[in-house]
């Protein structure tokens, strides 16, 4: 068949695979605004991400069926299999052997990280690709006979160096190495001249050429979502460097965990991703090198062994998130894909290290063959039996029916002003790239805060006033000439129109409260002036079945954005119940209106826990507390010992399963006098009865 061959046919398995899985509709996470930013050739966020753009955009353009994220996904499901086929010829290569090829991609490319990111419109398959492309090119240029050959190999990987930083800056800590490696090389080959590095700097500049795309967008300005201002050199370094997130790190203003902790959990989850036997592997090849024994090219083997060990202590050092919690350690763990990638390229020249010295000892190397061939075929084997069900998103609709069931339940005309990653990617996604509810305008909260927003934005918001430049709780003239309003001022000139807010309110700005009130919304909210009338009865039957969800909770995994879209969608049901709940609760409320908001929030509470039998846990604590004000109010219509029973049980319910609540032996006490109270009241209902007994 051929190396070549060789290498196709293990793309064309892997793709079959990814495809079969993909999921037909829009991922969770980034994927909304990378698709969204493609669709519209728009910037999407630092550090601008130009060539998985202009990829993405191509494929929409290409592709003739499925959804607009379909076609991404299933680009990046194709990238994601040429990723797997370079880094089977590298490892085949390097190895002599096909069976280690498969080996390592196999186990790489059907690990659950790779699988379930590969197959998602995100850019860690292209960055996967990208590293397969170096390490096969620093196979190449360590094999080159003359110095004839390796300049050409120079050339076309300092190209592919600088087109790789047209991506996921990550890799930037393999470019170094490699380029490291590469020009001691030179070096030792007397070959490291200045008009030889002047040649490579300008390939390398070359592959940076999509990054003019950026002030190309940015000029333009059709696109209704895009983020910076790149039209100036300064916008342009601050997209780039992504300065606004904080450059080399994951997040703004986040206080991450410590990098002993990065590190434990990065090794813990290599072992879950990739088995034992790939970390073993790997370390097999390194002392097999170190020791030499015959490991080829052993100059290899140390430069991979440089490049993962300096990623993985790069990244857990600028890796500033909480690993603690679980969505978090989600966007965590995505990025050491690229030192599991360089992790199975050593593991596979350790599986080819260990037969190598059995077959110069044995006549019959056939069954030795065969043998590699058994072990590598049942590890991959087991790689995707075990991991198909998680990494199967060909039914998954989650993100797509949350951001569809909250456009569909907006009321025609609306403004909705959005917060946080999974409504605003969602919502956008479905806006802008399936033109659904083209009436609503979508107007980013975080956003306005920037002063390029406006100014690039504004003129894709018909019928939304904005007045002045960019949203600041105090009110002014800045010293650029920029003039700020608080939300406040926005609610007072957009009052013709209804404003919502999803999720949640900047915290920064309270001007809202002069004049305006938040009521529940499903997972949102209305923000409606003050003086309105509220009838509780009446928002009651409005919100009650704003949204069609079925999916059941708990199912997803925690770290995963449907978990958290089936969380804010189960959440909703309750959050009128919490509302009027809290009315009740409000000192300067009248008996009879604390009576009437009482009872309805009762009667919600005990509706919808009756109707699930799995929901979330605060959903017992919840409806006790209601139980326990119902038995106080001493409605007729309510039994006081069914009352003290059900706020008995729900709060033992959420003792149990919210074992890590502080204020879990605060609640045990009220449960101690709970039952006291129930004991007497079943005692003086017992001498009731044996009062009225006949004799």
């Amino acid at each position: 068949m051929g190396r070549f061959g060789e290498a196709s046919a293990v793309g064309a398995a892997v793709a079959a695979v990814y495809v079969a899985s993909l999921p037909r509709s829009l991922p969770g996470g980034d994927s909304g605004e990378l698709i969204a930013a493609a669709y519209e050739l728009g910037v999407a966020h630092p550090p601008g991400y130009p060539l998985f753009t202009l990829l993405a955009k191509l494929a929409i353009e290409l592709f003739p069926f499925g959804s607009v994220a379909y076609r991404v996904n299933l680009l990046c499901a194709l990238l994601g299999a040429a990723a797997a086929s370079l880094l089977f010829d590298t490892v085949s290569r390097l190895s002599g052997t096909p069976t280690a090829g498969l080996f390592a991609a196999g186990m790489f490319s059907f690990a659950r990280l790779t699988w379930q990111w590969s197959i998602a419109a995100e850019v860690f398959s292209l960055n996967n690709l990208f590293v397969g492309l170096l390490t096969g090119l620093s196979l190449r240029f360590e094999e080159a006979a003359s110095p004839k050959e390796r300049s050409k190999i120079c050339e076309v990987g300092a190209f592919c160096c600088g087109l790789s930083l047209c991506n996921q800056h990550t890799v930037v800590v393999y470019v170094l190495c490699i380029v490291l490696w590469v020009f001691s090389r030179l070096f030792q080959e007397g070959e490291l001249t200045l008009g030889h590095t002047l040649k490579l700097t300008l390939c390398f500049l070359a592959g940076c050429l999509p990054y003019l795309y950026l002030p190309a967008s940015s000029y333009l300005n059709e696109a209704r979502w895009t983020w910076g201002d790149q039209t100036t050199l300064k916008g342009f370094v601050t997209h780039l460097l992504r300065e606004e997130y904080g450059t080399f790190n994951l997040a703004k203003s986040e206080n991450g965990s410590s990098m002993a902790d990065i590190l434990l959990f990065q090794v813990t989850q290599m072992r879950a991703e990739l088995s034992l036997v790939v970390p073993v592997l790997a370390i097999a090849a390194f002392l097999g090198a170190a020791a030499r024994l015959k490991v080829k090219r052993p100059h290899l083997v140390y430069l991979f062994t440089l490049m993962l060990v300096s990623y993985s202590f790069f990244f857990a050092w600028r890796a500033n998130l909480d690993i603690s919690k679980p969505l978090f350690r989600g966007v965590v763990e995505r990025f050491w894909m690229q030192s599991n990638a360089v992790l199975v390229v050593l593991a596979g020249l350790g599986l080819s290290s260990l037969f190598s010295p059995a077959e110069a000892l044995t006549e019959n190397s056939r069954i030795l063959h065969c043998l590699e061939w058994i072990v590598a075929t049942v590890l991959v084997a087991g790689q995707i039996y075990s991991n198909y069900s998680i990494c199967d998103q060909s039914c998954n609709y989650v993100v797509d029916q949350f951001a569809r069931n909250v456009l569909s339940s907006m009321p025609p005309d609306a403004i909705v002003l959005l917060r946080g990653d999974l409504p605003g990617n969602s919502l956008r996604y479905l806006h802008y790239c399936e033109g659904a509810r083209p009436d609503v305008t979508l107007v980013d909260q975080e956003m306005m805060t920037y002063p390029w927003y406006l100014p690039k934005v504004a003129k894709h918001l018909p019928g939304v006033v904005f007045p002045g430049d960019r949203w600041n709780p105090v009110e002014g003239l800045l010293p650029d000439g920029s003039v700020t309003f608080n939300l406040h001022h926005f609610l007072k000139v957009n009052k013709h129109r209804e404003t919502f807010v999803c999720i949640g309110l900047h915290e920064g700005d309270p001007t809202w409260k002069k004049a305006y009130s938040l009521w529940p919304w499903g997972s949102c909210d209305k923000l409606v002036p003050s003086e309105t009338a509220f009838d509780p009865a009446e928002w009651v039957d409005r919100t009650r079945n704003l949204y069609n969800w079925s999916e059941a909770y708990g199912r997803f995994d925690s770290t995963t954005w449907e978990a958290v879209a089936n969380e804010e969608m189960w959440q909703a049901r309750m959050k009128t119940a919490f509302f009027l709940f809290g009315l009740a609760e409000t000192p300067s409320v009248s008996r009879d209106v604390k009576a009437q908001l009482y009872t309805l929030a009762y009667n919600l509470y005990k509706e919808i826990v009756r109707a699930h039998e799995t929901h979330p846990a605060n959903w017992h604590k919840n409806y006790a507390i209601a139980c326990e004000r119902m038995l106080r109010l001493h409605p007729e219509w309510e039994d006081p010992e069914e009352l003290l029973l059900d706020t008995i049980k729900h709060f033992c319910l959420y003792v149990e399963k919210a074992a890590d609540d502080p204020q879990q032996d605060s609640i045990l006490e009220v449960v101690k006098h709970l039952k006291k109270e129930l004991r007497d009241l079943r005692k003086k209902r017992s001498g009731i009865k044996r009062l009225h007994a006949p004799n």
